[in-house]
């Protein structure tokens, strides 16, 4: 970085927190939100979950490791979650001027100008990370020292963000192999579709508002994604058509709270979400507990679902659910991401 441009992020509040620009020099404006992870900046910052937001990373030291290439194995991305950064900005504390790992390609800071993603560090990240725990999640916007620039603030919440990051066209990943799996594509990450492109079933991955029903298939995944859920009006009645048929369902993140909406529950927005890799979540009805990654600001509302359904998994920090089952049908999804609990791929699978 040839120079250094002070930078600030102000919050909707009014509190501003001095820092210095890095990335691509643009004002942004987008919903703040923190990550407690300590790895991934690469897979966060492409990962579709985050989209229409200022992501805040409470690790401290930032780009030390750069950022690896683009390659797709199938057509997939080998390392990223999508094929583009996702956020609208990025806030840190440390920015590693130098990177070192085997596999980097470049630096987070290039990688920032050739996504036009602007980013600030010399932040107090762990202020603003008890400012939101204490408000909840706030509008926020990043403005460079001169900046002349009109910045127009549009809340990410009251925007069909599932509609900004779905697929556009139907696409097949192996093609006659297996039985064939309908992805709803909600926002869906690149790692599920690695693993789903690694069992025996042909998957077909279709836009959020897609009349699958129309298509010969033998189950159903529904993707994660970002924002509210309540704008996927189409993609409930979709799923309520697809419980009529009782073919094996399997609900990933906004897919619980889609299917949780199908079924006739309600969502809520969480105060500021759950964004990190160890949220603590226990098997309801066992002393089983898992350490799982997640990134959502809203919820199922399990005091909602109707009798026939029960909680499936809870959080063990706040006690928000964290997935759902059918008492009889073949029907059941999680909020967390599926990383590190394969086995319930498996298990949807097994149910075709």
């Amino acid at each position: 970085m040839q120079s250094i441009k002070k930078a600030k992020l102000v919050l909707e509040n009014g509190l501003e927190f001095q820092g210095f620009s890095f990335g691509y020099e643009q004002p942004a404006c987008g919903e703040v939100v923190f990550s407690t992870a300590m790895v991934g900046y690469p897979e966060s910052l492409t990962d579709p979950s985050y989209s229409g937001q200022i992501l805040c990373v409470t690790y401290p030291i930032i780009g030390n490791y750069g950022v690896p290439s683009d390659e797709l194995v199938n057509g997939i991305s080998k390392y990223f979650e999508s094929d583009k950064i996702q956020v609208k900005a990025l806030v840190i504390s440390d920015y590693s001027f130098n990177y070192s790992h085997w596999n980097a390609a470049k630096s987070l800071d290039q990688w920032l100008k050739e996504n036009q993603i602007p980013g600030i560090f010399g932040i107090d990240t762990r202020e603003l990370t008890k400012t939101i725990r204490e408000n909840g999640t706030m509008m926020g916007k990043i403005v460079q020292d001169d900046c002349t620039a009109e910045l127009a603030c549009v809340n990410p919440n009251v925007v069909n963000q599932v509609d900004e990051v779905s697929c556009k066209e139907v696409i097949r990943y192996n093609e006659g192999k297996g039985k064939k799996v309908v992805l709803l594509d909600c926002g869906v990450k690149t790692s599920i579709l690695r693993t789903l492109a690694g069992k025996d079933v042909e998957v077909i991955r279709v836009p959020w508002n897609y009349g699958f029903n129309e298509l010969e298939y033998d189950g159903l995944i529904i993707s994660n994604g970002p924002g509210n859920p309540d704008f996927c009006a189409e993609a409930v009645e979709n799923i309520k058509a697809a419980m009529a048929q009782e073919k094996p369902i399997f609900g990933i993140c906004m897919g619980n709270q889609l299917l949780g909406k199908a079924a006739g529950a309600s969502t809520i927005k969480l105060k500021f979400g759950h964004r990190s890799q160890n949220q603590p979540v226990r098997r309801v009805g066992t002393t089983t507990c898992y350490i799982t990654t997640q990134n959502h600001g809203y919820a199922l509302d399990a005091a909602t679902l109707p009798s026939e359904w029960e909680p499936m998994f809870e959080n063990l920090n706040d006690g928000s659910n964290e997935g759902i089952r059918h008492k009889s049908k073949p029907f059941f999804s999680i909020q967390f991401q599926p990383d590190g609990v394969e086995f319930l791929f498996d298990e949807f699978i097994k149910m075709l």
